[in-house]
């Protein structure tokens, strides 16, 4: 794919040192009022706008949290709640979720890729006998590789007891069946003429990629019984689990992980809280708190947490004020998602949105600015220019880092 860098002298490119990214998605919504940007108390039979729950300290002066992320409290100074996230997207899941991974809106000519295709992209493999980019959820395109091809793509699981789909051989085959298979495949191969299709050759590139992950020694990493059970409690239940799985990829060298909270349901509705589904909504504020704090400190144990960039993304925010059932709608115009990890200067917060968390008072982040972030995060240049055929798309659609993370 045919690349070239913009010229821009506007201000010093900025670069970390992060080698791998855990990308935890909260599918649904996440209301920044209830989690990591508290304001006054509300009250949904009153309808009086404000947080359903309590506000408590953390270990950042002045920096506050909802009480159901009490443990996530105690790791804040390794963590930024980037508060003045903000796009234009606010009715529709489906388009403000290809927003929140592809950083742009849906176009009818150009298929973009995801944030984590475009890092494996541009950075590669960590390590030859991993793949460069996992996805725990289920499959969809706003996670691919759109024009870059499928060499880029993502291997997918559902369940942290199995290894991704398409990986994991059926009990009745054998090494000694997989190595005819194989013997098989290359005498196709070798009967028909060699192609430059670049398609074809990407695909190709992607059996091969396959055929060597199907083994024994890539499938240890989901064999999760080896981990202390002690760990394996604090982490928590199925998504715990999952944040578990993904800093054992981390280990084995893979680049980018997709870890999606949004299959088990505790509250009924997920993060998407219309209406009655905001009662229980602290069970799954509660589930990631165990499982981020966690995932926090067992990183630093094993001294990977300055290589591993942390984020937690959503469709769009909830305002504070509760609608008729009581729930929350949605709000794209001020919302919060974080950074943890990565080597990154943490201030526990960055921007500053009103009293009711509707408008941003300082500090605007767009999408762009948050993807450019990460990339520089990554050590990807946020400035460059990537090809869809002759078209050139920006990296980051012209966003700008959070400087002061990166200082």
């Amino acid at each position: 794919m045919a690349k070239t860098s913009s010229a821009s002298t506007q201000a010093p490119l900025l670069s970390g040192n992060a080698e791998h990214v855990i990308s935890i998605w909260l599918g649904g919504g996440m209301g920044q009022v209830d989690t990591f940007d508290p304001k006054t108390k509300g009250d949904p039979l009153t309808k009086q706008p404000g947080s359903y729950y309590d506000s408590i300290n953390t270990v950042v002066d002045g920096v506050q949290v909802c009480k159901p992320l009490s443990k996530t409290a105690g790791v804040m100074d390794r963590v930024t709640a980037v508060r003045t996230v903000h796009h234009d997207v606010i009715d529709e899941h489906a388009a403000a979720t290809n927003r929140m991974h592809t950083g742009r809106t849906i176009s009818g000519t150009v298929t973009y890729p995801s944030l984590g295709s475009l890092i494996c992209h541009e950075r590669g493999p960590v390590d030859d006998g991993a793949p460069p980019y996992v996805l725990i959820g289920y499959p969809n395109v706003t996670r691919g590789p759109g024009f870059l091809g499928a060499k880029y793509g993502y291997l997918y699981l559902t369940e942290t007891g199995r290894g991704p789909a398409g990986l994991s051989r059926p009990d009745g085959i054998t090494e000694k069946r997989q190595r005819r298979r194989e013997r098989f495949l290359n005498s196709l191969r070798k009967s028909d003429e060699q192609t430059a299709v670049a398609q074809l050759l990407d695909y190709e590139a992607a059996i091969q990629q396959s055929l060597k992950l199907s083994g024994p020694e890539f499938n240890r990493v989901f064999q999760l019984d080896g981990e202390p059970s002690e760990l394996r409690n604090r982490y928590g239940g199925e998504f715990g689990q999952r944040c578990l799985l993904s800093r054992r990829l981390v280990e084995r060298g893979v680049r980018f992980i997709e870890v999606s909270h949004n299959l088990n349901f505790l509250n009924g509705s997920g993060w998407d809280v219309h209406n009655s589904g905001i009662v229980n909504q602290h069970k799954l504020i509660e589930e990631l708190d165990s499982a981020l704090s966690t995932l926090i400190v067992d990183l630093e144990e094993k001294q990977l947490l300055d290589k591993t960039l942390i984020t937690i993304t959503s469709e769009f925010g909830r305002p504070s004020g509760f609608d008729s059932g009581g729930g929350r709608g949605h709000q794209g115009t001020a919302f919060s998602c974080v950074l943890a990890g990565g080597g990154l200067a943490h201030c526990g917060a960055y921007g500053v949105t009103d009293k009711l968390s509707k408008q941003i008072v300082s500090d605007p982040v767009s999408v762009p600015d948050f993807f450019a972030t990460i990339c520089a995060a990554v050590g990807v240049d946020y400035r460059k220019s990537l090809y869809a055929g002759d078209r050139p798309v920006p990296v980051t659609d012209q966003g700008n880092p959070i400087a002061k993370l990166l200082s």
